[in-house]
């Protein structure tokens, strides 16, 4: 008998297939520059949510040196294999790439100084679980930089639950507004948009990509 997938099944699915084929491309994945921003320091530990080929983990591994760590956690398994070959091919030893759904993160309570994203966490079914994951992987003064979208009007309800829309970095955008809020329900303090765009029309919707930075309270 054919198992149903749950919603959040099928866009993990979804997610895998668009981006499984984007592995081995030169394709840009990402809608901000996070990284730019987040500035990882000697020593740091730090996690990239959504790493894909794992760029930004390399040059995050650069800055803080053998005395720090970078994960790069993805749902995508041919992305987290060309990291890892990457990785191998530098000789990174300060790298590890997981495999793993947004909202459960397989990392320590108060483990991290730093998170990055970029335009993943408009993927995840359940956002206020994921940035409640982000705050506790956080250690108190830790701090997380992450580039989004967001939805200038509601998006409708056909497409909300639609794995395929969902997968194509629009469905699953939620507006402005309840973006923030959430940062500031979940517990993060001196939360700052760093930089934004000017609204573009994406699948059915307009949207606009935002980078955000902020921390857990120390």
């Amino acid at each position: 008998m054919e198992t149903k997938k749950t919603p959040s099944g099928a866009v993990v699915e979804a997610i895998a297939n668009r981006y499984g084929e984007l592995a081995q491309t030169s394709c840009c994945l990402s809608c901000g520059g996070a990284v730019g921003y987040a500035e990882p320091q000697p020593g740091e530990h730090c996690l990239d949510m959504g790493s894909g080929r794992g760029q930004d983990v390399f040059r995050m591994a650069e800055a803080v040196g053998s005395t720090g760590k970078v994960y790069g956690l993805d749902i995508t398994e041919a992305m987290l294999d060309k990291g890892r070959r990457t990785a191998s091919k530098l000789g990174l030893e300060n790298v590890e790439f997981v495999r793993s759904e947004l909202e459960r993160i397989p990392l320590s309570d108060s483990s991290l100084n730093l998170v990055i994203s970029n335009c993943t966490i408009n993927h995840a079914n359940d956002k206020r679980a994921v940035w409640s994951e982000i705050h506790r992987v956080l250690k108190p003064g830790g701090r997380f930089v992450v580039s989004d979208i967001y939805a200038i009007e509601p998006v409708p309800e056909e497409y909300r639950n639609d794995p395929e829309a969902v997968a194509e970095c629009w469905a699953g955008a939620e507006l402005r507004e309840l973006y923030l809020q959430t940062l500031d329900e979940v517990g993060f303090v001196h939360v700052e948009v760093l930089e934004e765009s000017a609204p573009y029309e994406k699948g059915k919707i307009r949207v606009a990509s935002f980078t955000v930075g902020g921390f857990r309270a120390s």
